[in-house]
């Protein structure tokens, strides 16, 4: 640990308020825990006085922590800030939802600018299990891809973060519906299917209850649904905003991507055709496939030289992403991986692989500083 003395950051402590911070004494010993508070200006003169410290990592802000972050802590921040986001989500009727979820989305955006790639592994490698959290989880990997592609467009700050936070909050008045969807096994019901169709305006509606004036960001999650040919929902558009045909876009991709009881994800390399498929030449579609790849982060994929492995960071093309592949199974060790270079040929990616890879025992962070080293 490395502190500071309480006075440099005295302007950050209100007599009377809880305290943001742990206070030590100069032996580091506990003289105020976080939350407590400093009853009067005496009290405040005294630990003055006695040159009472802070930890400098308290003072840190939720950005600046992912900032400074060691390159294995950050998936341990991804699935604290995932937590976030998703308790946020579920919390919408609060009043101050608008300033909540203002407030936990920077540290989200820090984690994807810092490792884009991290971004993609983590929302390919779901478990398919947390079904209770199925819909803030999908929202957030909706947002994540977004944010990459509109980044990729060369969008304005403004226009990437906005997108983003349409993302987040476009199934807002569903996600309970979600869970139960991505566990039932018996076909959709006419109330559910009804409720599907007005969650977008629905959610729109609660987000203007909670403060939100945004029209860009509101039409996005009006008309995320909505198709060119008209046959999209709820009101049969032609021509949607463009903030919601990209949230559109990224919906369907990542809903290839996502599990479901009973039904598997389809194979990254099979998401990024279909795409094409359905919309081929729209410039939205080009930057999505181009930003994921062929075998985006976190797919397991075959070599030509038969080996298995997983894809750790894109590639200098759509193709030839570099992969770790395991030669050995003798215990938690990076040392059973080995990287390969897939633009070579001897190490060509020949498909996805049939069986998954088991990085149970190997920390996702370990993987990717491997593939930084090489």
């Amino acid at each position: 640990m490395r502190f500071s003395r309480l006075s440099t950051v005295k302007h950050r402590v209100r007599v009377g308020a809880p305290l943001p911070f742990n206070v030590r004494d100069i032996d580091r010993t506990l003289l105020l825990a976080r939350g407590q508070v400093v009853a009067d200006h005496g009290q405040m003169e005294a630990l003055l006085t006695r040159g009472a410290l802070v930890d400098i990592a308290e003072l840190l802000t939720p950005v600046e922590t992912i900032r400074q972050a060691p390159a294995e802590a950050l998936p341990g921040l991804w699935r604290d800030c995932l937590d976030a986001i998703g308790e946020t989500l579920h919390q919408a009727v609060d009043e101050d939802f608008a300033g909540t979820l203002q407030a936990a989305t920077p540290a989200v955006v820090t984690l994807i600018e810092r490792d884009p790639d991290l971004s993609i592994f983590q929302m390919l490698r779901q478990d398919g299990n947390e079904w209770v959290r199925y819909g803030s989880a999908h929202s957030m990997h909706v947002g994540i891809t977004a944010f990459l592609v509109a980044r990729r467009l060369r969008w304005g700050e403004a226009d990437i973060q906005r997108v983003f936070k349409a993302a987040l909050t476009m199934n807002l008045s569903m996600l309970e519906l979600q869970g139960q969807l991505a566990i039932q096994d018996t076909p959709i019901t006419d109330e559910q299917r009804e409720a599907v169709r007005a969650h977008p305006e629905f959610s729109v509606r609660m987000l203007e209850l909670s403060g939100v004036e945004d029209v860009d960001w509101l039409r996005a999650v009006a008309q995320h649904h909505e198709r060119p040919d008209g046959s999209g929902y709820p009101y049969g558009l032609h021509a949607a905003n463009e903030m919601a045909e990209l949230v559109r876009r990224a919906d369907v991709y990542t809903t290839m991507l996502s599990p479901r009881r009973g039904r598997r994800p389809l194979p990254a390399d099979t998401a990024s055709r279909a795409m094409y498929a359905r919309d081929p030449g729209h410039p939205m579609t080009d930057a999505l496939v181009k930003e994921f790849g062929i075998y985006p982060p976190g797919c397991a994929v075959t070599l030509e030289s038969g080996e298995c492995g997983v894809v750790l960071r894109r590639g200098p093309t759509v193709l030839t992403p570099l992969v770790a592949v395991r030669i050995s199974d003798s215990g938690p060790s990076l040392s059973e991986f080995e990287l390969r270079d897939t633009s070579r040929a001897e190490h060509a990616i020949a498909g996805m692989a049939q069986r998954d890879i088991d990085l149970a025992r190997i920390p996702v962070a370990r993987l990717l500083a491997l593939a930084d080293g090489h």
